[in-house]
């Protein structure tokens, strides 16, 4: 009798894991969610965001968007504004692959004119020229939440082909020591602000160019032969948290400025005068900050904004920016072009003559 039970309980345990397999291998196919909420936020989220990736590859960015990528982008919108969504395997997903393909991308295309500007997670961008590639804020994501952070062979990928790191300032989601060591190991410059990683021993091996507008400085590139051309701005984010603001200029003559988390209405003494002094291409700005009146871009005068710090998922629900609101911010007019990238997005700019 005690081999019997013992043998029904083995098959019953059994079929339990079966039928827990085909639930987690089927559900595609499930019809009935009743007493599964998370279960079904993650598929409707799953669905959502396909639905919303296979739009955004036929409708590619562009400074006048056709309707199907705004209704993309809002789907992204309204799918990462759940509380939960950085925890749900959709959203996770959705993250990897968008930011591997860009990865691949990065390693494999040869930029022959102009520049192709990569938009990775949160407010990290890539830009390549024909000479040289340059990394902003790149990070892995939220490290403690283990599917939503980048994994290390894939940064590591994209470490090795670009050329230098620019860090705006010392908060965790433009920052990550390990992506700065990588760097550091193949001889590649960091950049960053003097408060940064202060009491570590990376410290010393970190570049801190004066932190001055208008006045240009040099970042030796060992790898490239080379130096790039930089504006270190003296921003900040409030009051006191230290920001720079860089202008950094290609060996082709293309000037991008990565904006971090400037947000003190103070340093418009110097970002009034941007324009003025200096000739900017594009603009990478953080998408909540600068824009009353469009004085940011007023100041800048750049031939191309493209916002980013949409959707950071460590934020929350009021301070997770949608990319809806962008609209509103920098508005529909032609004056100051714009162009709004998904997570792993690219777009090319060509200098205008």
């Amino acid at each position: 009798m005690k081999k019997f039970y013992f043998v029904f309980c083995v098959l019953l345990l059994n079929l339990c894991l079966y039928s827990t397999a085909q639930e987690q291998t089927d559900q595609d196919k499930k019809t009935d969610w009743w007493g599964d909420i998370d279960g079904f936020l993650n598929q409707q989220a799953k669905i959502t965001l396909g639905m919303a990736d296979d739009l955004l590859k036929l409708n590619a960015p562009a400074v006048v968007e056709p309707v199907e990528r705004k209704m993309a982008l809002l789907m992204i919108d309204n799918v990462l504004h759940d509380e939960k969504a950085a925890y749900r395997p959709a959203v996770q997903t959705f993250l990897q692959k968008r930011i591997e393909n860009a990865v691949d991308e990065i390693r494999s295309s040869e930029v022959k004119q102009g520049a192709v500007v990569w938009k990775l997670y949160n407010h990290a961008f890539v830009v390549k020229t024909p000479s040289v590639t340059i990394g902003f804020d790149i990070q892995r994501g939220i490290t403690r939440i283990e599917g939503f952070s980048l994994k290390k062979d894939l940064i590591q990928q994209l470490i090795d082909v670009v050329d230098v790191l620019f860090i705006s300032h010392f908060h965790g989601d433009h920052t990550d020591e390990w992506v700065a060591e990588r760097f550091i190991a193949q001889n590649k410059p960091v950049v960053s602000t003097p408060d940064l990683w202060i009491n570590l021993p990376i410290y010393q091996q970190i570049l801190h160019p004066e932190r001055k507008a208008n006045m240009i400085q040099e970042i030796s590139l060992p790898l490239k032969g080379f130096r790039l051309k930089v504006i270190n701005y003296p921003g900040h984010q409030g009051e006191t948290i230290l920001n720079n603001v860089y202008l950094v200029f290609s060996p082709e003559g293309i000037s991008f400025a990565h904006t971090g988390d400037q947000s003190n209405l103070k340093d418009f003494e110097w970002i009034d005068t941007v324009g003025d002094n200096q000739h900017v291409d594009v603009v990478l700005a953080n998408c909540w900050s600068g824009y009353p009146e469009q004085r940011l871009a007023k100041g800048f005068r750049p031939g191309l904004i493209i916002p980013g710090h949409e959707n950071e998922m460590a934020h929350t629900i009021d301070h997770r920016e949608p990319y809806w609101l962008n609209y509103q911010r920098l508005g529909y007019s032609n004056i100051f072009p714009w162009v709004q990238l998904a997570w792993g997005e690219k777009f090319n700019y060509m200098q205008n003559p």
